[in-house]
């Protein structure tokens, strides 16, 4: 099959400038209920972008797990390839794309460790199996097979015997404040529509963008 033949035209909905809230998170929370209303699949996974120590952009999917007006929470292993990176340059980028909505959202911000309580709290109301792969798990690095990983699952498991784990200092959440937020409906004829916020000091600006 040819690639470039590939083609549908959109049509779901229409994005306005007028009709969009002066909250981009109400704006968040409004298409993020409407995509868990139609089922989307996976709808809280998102895109997490990094810059590397090579200065290489690295994209990973991870999910979202909260957000507020302050910003987008989510979680890893501090030591990660991504981990590392933030560490580095906290500045990265978030991207949703729901097709059965035609619609994706863009962010950009400053991503900066939660506190040891919140990382706690979500860690202990994870599956115990979940909490399990987090300690045994050195996230990004090389191991011989997966029979090694698996092993030392049991083994922890085992060793356990049903006790509840405390969560490993290197794996925790981050919180990500929004500097920019694009919503992004598909239109016909390829006229998208492209709403854009943009912080200034401590107010958001409403911008259209062409497609």
């Amino acid at each position: 099959m040819k690639l470039d033949s590939i083609r549908r035209e959109y049509g779901f909905t229409k994005l306005s400038r007028g009709k969009v809230e002066k909250s981009p998170f109400k704006q968040f929370g409004i298409w993020l209920d409407e995509a868990i209303g139609l089922k989307v699949n996976e709808a809280t996974a998102m895109s997490v972008v990094t810059i590397d120590s090579d200065g290489f952009p690295q994209s990973r999917i991870v999910l979202l797990k909260s957000f507020d007006e302050k910003g987008f929470t989510f979680f890893t292993n501090y030591s990660s390839e991504k981990g590392k990176s933030i560490e580095q340059n906290p500045r990265i980028g978030l991207h949703f794309f729901w097709s059965e909505m035609e619609r994706q959202i863009r962010i950009s911000g400053l991503a900066e460790k939660i506190s040891t309580k919140a990382s706690n709290k979500y860690f202990h109301s994870r599956p115990i199996s979940s909490q399990i792969a987090a300690h045994i798990s050195n996230q990004s690095e090389e191991i011989l097979n997966r029979e090694y990983l698996e092993n030392r699952f049991y083994d922890l498991q085992n060793k356990l015997q049903g006790e509840i784990p405390i969560r490993p200092k290197l794996w925790g959440g981050y919180h990500v404040k929004p500097i920019k937020i694009e919503f992004w409906q598909g239109r016909e004829n390829r006229l998208h529509d492209r709403i854009l916020y943009l912080k200034q000091d401590k107010h958001w600006f409403i911008k259209r963008l062409a497609p």
